[in-house]
């Protein structure tokens, strides 16, 4: 698997891509989220290919002090294959080349199998909260 910088005509795909993966969320649009990763000039989007195929993918982007993973995916007919493992690993590259020293990342507290996909790559809970608020009045009931 090459893993390269997302390119325009690499949407449709990866947009593809999170939805098989069960990433994509009603009040997250992909799109909208992939432009202000793009345009925000702190972000971008890495993609795991064969030929032209896009198996797998992540967001990652920065806030100036700690670095974000989003939307990893990996097509999940070529799992346990180490794409995953390498697109985080390229992804922290990509941060740490920006000056930042730590990566972050949200787990949905219902994905058991993910947790335990980061523990194998040495992330570690942390004793803090994520506390939101919604500023469009979009907030999800339940």
């Amino acid at each position: 698997m090459d893993i390269r910088s997302f390119e325009e005509p690499d949407l449709v795909a990866v947009v593809a891509l999170w939805r098989q993966c069960g990433l994509v969320v009603p009040w997250n649009d992909p799109v909208a989220d992939i432009r202000l990763a793009l345009d925000s000039g702190h972000g971008t989007v890495l993609v795991g290919c064969e030929g032209s195929d896009i198996l797998a993918s992540v967001m990652v982007g920065h806030d100036g002090h700690r670095g974000w993973l989003y939307y990893l995916a990996v097509d999940p007919t070529r799992r346990k294959a180490g794409f995953g493992r390498r697109l985080v690993e390229a992804a922290e590259s990509w941060t740490a080349a920006r000056g930042i020293r730590k990566v972050e990342l949200m787990i949905r507290g219902n994905n058991a199998a993910v947790r335990e996909f980061y523990d194998r790559l040495g992330y570690r809970s942390e004793d803090v909260s994520v506390v939101s608020r919604w500023l469009d009045g979009t907030e999800p009931k339940g």
